[in-house]
């Protein structure tokens, strides 16, 4: 085990400097930098924009701003300097990071607390009713863009109340109690893991049960009906651990899907994230910013990986010898 989480690890390193160099890369093509807007303000003269340019190293070769930039991450852990928040880059992703992960784990919640069981239940009430409309259910669920099933949820909340139309606290919860904002922030997240949640959820319901109709042919299983076995103890017991493989090695997948809806949930309901502020800071060259952005969203989607294969080979001990 110890080996082979130490092989994924130093597969990381390569991974995220390529990620890092082609984002600076691509920043660097962009037109203008962070100081363009001042130079249209007269009373700013060169010479002061100059002098800017120069304390922020913009003066510099591309690649030698992006060598200066990696040695400063190595010794020191500084990300730089967010031009438009006069900030460390650190301090100002650090708090959207853990919102954005909030968001994506309340909808991996929704994603695998029903795929696993509805899959399981489609595989054995296969050709029923039960088994149709879940199949209906899951065609809608990957027909319906992101997009559009957000816009529908926003004006479900805006027609009726039920829920917050945006933001991840109201604006009294200052004065709430500690039950009383949990409960606030859980309101608040309902709708955006529901809308992160739904187009994977749909294609892993129909995987579990694509695996779960598989393992249910199998002679082992057939085997332990034979012997008259509960059929609750057959699936659940012998037949489920088996079913379950493919998906454990499928969360590393749909952790990187997952990430991507949270951005777009975050535009339609203003969530104070990684993908909000990327946005922002794409609009105001704040390249060190974006550079973070990128860096830190690329490592969860790295471990998330590594997370399944860990979870793979302790399902199955054969991975991690291999």
């Amino acid at each position: 085990m110890r080996a082979l989480v130490l092989r994924r690890l130093l597969h990381v390193i390569p991974l995220l400097l390529g990620i890092s160099a082609l984002t600076f890369l691509l920043l660097h093509l962009a037109p203008g930098d962070p100081f363009a807007a001042m130079a249209e303000n007269p009373q700013i003269s060169a010479e002061t924009l100059a002098r800017m340019r120069h304390d922020f190293g913009l003066d510099r070769p591309a690649w030698v701003q992006y060598l200066l930039y990696l040695r400063n991450i190595a010794l020191r852990g500084d990300f730089g300097q967010s031009f438009a928040y006069h900030q460390p880059v650190a301090r100002v992703l650090f708090a959207r990071l853990g919102n954005t992960l909030l968001l994506a784990g309340a909808a991996a919640l929704v994603t695998w607390g029903l795929a696993i069981p509805l899959g399981v239940l489609a595989a054995v009430r296969t050709r029923t009713w039960v088994d149709r409309t879940l199949s209906l259910v899951a065609f809608a669920g990957l027909s319906v863009p992101e997009v559009i099933s957000g816009l529908a949820l926003l004006y479900l909340a805006a027609r009726t109340g039920w829920f917050p139309i945006g933001g991840m606290h109201s604006l009294d919860a200052g004065e709430l109690g500690a039950w009383g904002r949990f409960v606030d922030l859980l309101r608040h997240l309902v709708l955006p893991a529901l809308v992160v949640g739904i187009v994977p959820l749909a294609s892993r319901m129909r995987q579990m049960r694509a695996g779960m109709l598989d393992v249910l042919s199998l002679d082992y299983v057939t085997t332990a009906r034979a012997k008259g076995l509960p059929e609750p103890a057959v699936i659940g017991r012998h037949a489920l651990r088996t079913a379950l493989n493919p998906m454990i090695t499928l969360f590393g997948l749909t952790l990187g899907s997952l990430l991507s809806g949270s951005f777009i949930a975050e535009f339609i309901f203003n969530w104070p994230g990684l993908g909000t502020i990327t946005l922002e800071a794409i609009q105001r060259q704040d390249q060190y910013v974006v550079l973070g952005a990128v860096t830190m969203a690329a490592t969860v989607l790295v471990l998330g990986n590594l997370v399944a294969d860990v979870l793979l080979a302790i399902a199955d001990p054969r991975i991690a010898h291999e």
